[in-house]
């Protein structure tokens, strides 16, 4: 177990201090980054990423490796299932057979496509950066790097392996990518994510799951004035499903319906629809209730409506409770934090990210560990750039308080 220390030791502190006055260094890498348009469906520019990501982590001395996405599929709105494409990974290894490892993992896509007006930076005052991706999380990928390339001038850092997942679909639930985090999770005892903390420095503590479907609803056309009863009205299936998915919904589950896809002229009773919604758990349970009531939903709504339905997606997000294994690793952030001078607390939330899947394989994991940031997916996005060395020096500490006390998985 890692011990608590509440004061810092001298060897610490001569580390923390290479941080001292990086804070340019940083932000020109990170308004660099954000200047490359890297949304998820971007593939030029997230190659481009992957290449500028694989230079500035190259000194670190690590095995770096370009990882192709595993296979993905969608359904288009004819109710077809066809492929999809994700970027290539970007995986890093350093000191393997070290007798701890931690997994350290950030995002180099964002939300903003490569036709978003939302493309440049601007400050809008001293301390905070309004620009696509510099919170969610480019930031947070200099702040990473930062803190290892500290720890790595360190006295302790023979005794830490760590590996590095920089993926390309994070913003889309990680499909390509899931294969590569799920592998590194289960070889580490650890693992810190880079997803920005909340303005005031409040970390993200257990977090909802989250699943996308959708349902291809194939029904039988016919004429609306002639036989319309000859039809089986592929629309009004879609309707009837999505009211029934709905009022799954309660305490511990949310449910959106978010889009009803399909249709054509007036006078022509649709066959084929496609309904597309969000599903977010709070627990193992509702997950279980909400899989059940999607099965059941389906064959109810098949049957009354005499259609075909084919149900894509699954729950890609688990949920993350804040049990006690996820508990004894914020403690251990908490007590860094109270070292350095910060107050380090924590707050549910329904978002998600991949420290919901690193977490379903039993890894202990914090996830909110880039820099101070908020209006993340959105054109106000800003980063609080004072918050960049201070983000640095937590991660840097508790690299090195886990190389010098070890930690059990």
């Amino acid at each position: 177990m890692v011990a608590l220390a509440s004061s810092l030791s001298a060897a610490e502190a001569a580390v923390l201090a290479r941080i001292d006055g990086r804070r340019g260094a940083m932000l020109a890498e990170i308004e660099a980054w954000s200047a490359i348009n890297s949304g998820s469906r971007n593939l030029d520019g997230l190659a481009r990423m992957a290449d500028v990501l694989a230079a500035a982590f190259a000194p670190l001395g690590g095995d770096i490796a370009r990882v192709a996405a595993a296979p993905a599929s969608r359904i288009d709105a004819d109710g077809r299932e066809v492929a999809l494409t994700h970027g290539d990974n970007l995986h890093i290894v350093k000191r393997p057979q070290a007798p701890v490892r931690v997994l350290m993992t950030g995002h180099m896509d964002t939300v903003f496509g490569a036709d978003h007006p939302f493309q440049a930076c601007r400050w809008l005052d001293a301390d905070t950066l309004n620009g696509p991706g510099t919170a969610d999380m480019k930031g947070g990928i200099a702040v990473l790097k930062a803190a290892l390339t500290a720890f790595e001038a360190s006295p302790f850092a023979d005794q830490l392996g760590w590996e590095i997942v920089l993926n390309s679909d994070e913003e889309v639930s990680s499909p390509g990518s899931a294969p590569l985090l799920d592998a590194a999770a289960r070889r580490c005892h650890l693992g810190l994510t880079y997803e920005p903390a909340l303005p005031d420095g409040t970390l993200a503590g257990a977090r909802a799951g989250s699943g996308n479907f959708s349902a291809a609803i194939h029904g039988r056309a016919a004429h609306a004035g002639r036989n319309p009863l000859d039809g089986r009205n592929a629309i009004v299936a879609a309707a009837d499903l999505a009211l029934r998915l709905a009022a799954l919904a309660g305490d511990d589950l949310s449910v959106n319906p978010a889009m009803i896809e399909g249709g054509g002229p007036n006078n022509i009773v649709p066959d084929t629809a496609v309904l597309r919604w969000n599903m977010r758990p709070r627990s193992g349970t509702a997950q279980v209730r909400a899989e059940a009531g999607i099965n059941k939903a389906v064959g109810d709504v098949a049957v009354a409506h005499d259609v075909m339905i084919h149900v894509h997606g699954r729950f890609a997000r688990p949920p993350k409770p804040l049990d006690a294994n996820q508990l004894r690793l914020f403690e251990l952030v908490q007590s860094c934090g109270a070292a350095l001078g910060l107050g380090i607390s924590w707050r549910d939330t329904g978002g998600v990210c991949d420290g919901n899947n690193l977490a379903a394989t039993g890894l202990a994991v914090v996830d909110t560990l880039g820099p101070r940031g908020g209006a993340i997916h959105s054109a106000d996005e800003f980063l609080c750039a004072d918050s960049l060395e201070e983000r640095a020096r937590l991660s840097a500490l508790i690299l090195m308080r886990v190389a010098q006390h070890g930690w059990q998985r």
